[in-house]
């Protein structure tokens, strides 16, 4: 099975929180292909500058979790390019309103319906949107 991770699985990795544990579990138990693409890692950078802004990280927390993540894509995953198609497939999914998807999630979907990957997200919203247009998805089961 090849693997899709989202910002929210990949911010999991990076940062202590609650589903933390369950998405490391996850992972190990699934080793083979793991994707991620540009756009989610520009996903998790935006998440560690937003805790910047909010001064919940200083600049020389937020400069080693990127490079831990940088060491950790590299070392743990494949590249997923983004294609002009999965802009053209992400935008017909948000215009179906009943999905309530926003932008960046829609894109998700579309990039690994492109790659035949299953979906690794927390996001409920998401997982039930990728189950309405046949994209297989898995959430890491927190207790």
């Amino acid at each position: 099975m090849r693997i899709y991770l989202d910002a929210s699985v990949l911010i999991a990795v990076l940062a202590e929180e609650p589903a933390s544990v369950a998405v490391r579990q996850f992972l190990r138990a699934h080793r083979e292909d793991r994707l991620i693409s540009d756009f989610a890692a520009t996903e998790v950078a935006s998440a560690i500058s937003r805790l910047l802004r909010m001064r919940l990280l200083t600049e020389e927390e937020g400069s080693a979790w990127l490079a831990d993540f940088d060491a950790w894509r590299a070392a743990a995953s494949s590249a997923a390019d983004i294609h002009a198609a999965d802009a053209r497939l992400a935008y017909a999914y948000v215009r179906r309103f009943n999905l309530r998807l926003r932008a960046p999630d829609a894109l998700h979907l579309a990039i690994a319906r492109r790659l035949d990957a299953t979906l690794v997200t927390l996001d409920c919203r998401m997982a039930a949107a990728a189950k309405e247009l046949g994209v297989a998805v898995e959430v890491p089961k927190t207790s």
